[in-house]
């Protein structure tokens, strides 16, 4: 029987290596599984909100993230077909930053931390046993089994457990895909730009190393099964807005950057806790609209770290563990997520794009408000 370690975390994404880090810094012997090979690109608006600083900051990588040299991002500004775009202020820099530089810096901090990080590895299933919990893993034709106090799921959206009796919980409806690249070519800006068309949105925002991450999600109804590549999936999307086709008219696609993802299912329930505690897009799914992903994947980690540590200290029992993180996951996200998902859908009705920029420009507080609500509050953190 191997040694008996402290945690094991599934999943090497922003929150698995963050909630790793945080646990190794305290002193507990950790062990952070994926079954990618990193670095790897990723779909994701590769957007880290300013409400993320505070939390890099409380998790000691800000310093991790700053050696990326990442893109200074000051506003929004937003196309809705030949409109003038509305603008609105951020409240605070937010980060550009490509999740193949990130994700590599998150396992390195992790790793600096005393972390074991074992990639290309997919952890075929979890079950307890007398001590905690054995997690099997698979790497090729070899198998490797590590025993651990406490697991956390950090393993993204669409993965399933491998506990006992587990079901995912809400049924994927295969209404998006998501789609990204990376382009040069295109004049850097401290702006993220959103072009919505009809069948999803599409955002440019910039990154290190003076290029641009094109994020899209679209529903798959609206768009045909001509599209047969990634960068044809954004060509049609760029067809559909006049300024977006100005944009990126110069654009030449990085290539190996292309990454897609799909279903996606914003109304899938929030999951925190199924045998083991859920973190990141593991636990709940805020509508990419938002740009707010990573910073409540770093704020989820920050949660469930801090419980992790109490319980492994016997401060608290798994039962009071589970019911302080679910208390504290509602309190944090409910609201974020709640009018996320709203404006997720207000974008989508038919007369929005038309009636949105008027709004916005003649009640600019308006729209600011609306956005807010989507964050977590300074309150909170």
């Amino acid at each position: 029987m191997g040694r008996l370690r402290d945690v094991a975390v599934l999943g090497a994404g922003v929150a698995g290596s963050s909630v790793a880090k945080a646990l190794a810094d305290k002193g507990w012997e950790t062990v952070l599984i994926d079954r990618q090979t990193f670095p790897r690109h990723k779909v994701c608006g590769e957007f880290l909100s300013p409400e993320s600083q505070r939390m890099l900051h409380a998790l000691g990588l800000q310093e991790t993230v700053a050696s990326l040299q990442p893109s200074l991002i000051e506003r929004a500004r937003l196309f809705f077909g030949q409109e003038r775009p509305l603008e609105i202020p951020l409240p605070g820099i937010a980060l550009g930053v490509s999740r193949y530089a990130l994700d590599l810096a998150l396992h390195r901090a992790a790793q600096k931390s005393g972390v074991h990080v074992q990639t290309a590895a997919t952890a075929t299933s979890v079950y307890p046993d007398g001590e905690g919990y054995v997690i099997e893993t698979r790497q090729g034709k070899e198998s490797q089994i590590y025993h651990a106090r406490a697991v956390i799921a950090a393993w993204g959206a669409n993965r399933r457990s491998g506990l006992p009796g587990h079901r995912r919980k809400g049924a994927a409806r295969n209404r998006y895909v998501g789609v990204k690249s990376h382009f040069a070519g295109v004049a850097p800006e401290p702006v993220v730009e959103l072009y919505f068309f009809p069948g999803g949105y599409l955002g440019v925002s910039p990154i290190e190393g003076g290029l641009v991450n094109v994020a899209a999600l679209l529903a798959r109804n609206a768009f045909s099964h001509a599209e047969k590549t990634i960068l044809d999936m954004i060509e049609a999307a760029v067809r559909r807005n006049p300024k977006l086709g100005q944009k990126l008219a110069f654009a030449v696609p990085v290539p190996g950057t292309q990454a897609a993802v799909a279903p996606i299912d914003f109304h899938r329930k929030p999951v925190v806790w199924d045998s083991i505690p859920h973190a990141g897009d593991a636990a709940l799914l805020i509508p990419p609209l938002c740009g707010d992903g990573m910073s409540m994947a770093l704020r989820s980690a920050q949660l469930c770290g801090s419980l992790a540590d109490s319980y492994l200290r016997g401060e608290i029992s798994l039962s009071r563990w589970e019911h302080e993180y679910a208390r504290s996951i509602r309190r944090e996200f409910k609201g974020p997520l709640r009018w996320g998902r709203f404006l997720q859908w207000l974008v989508g009705v038919p007369v929005m794009p038309r009636l949105l920029p008027a709004i916005g420009r003649l009640a600019p507080e308006w729209a600011f408000r609306l956005v807010q609500a989507t964050r977590l509050k300074e309150s909170d953190l």
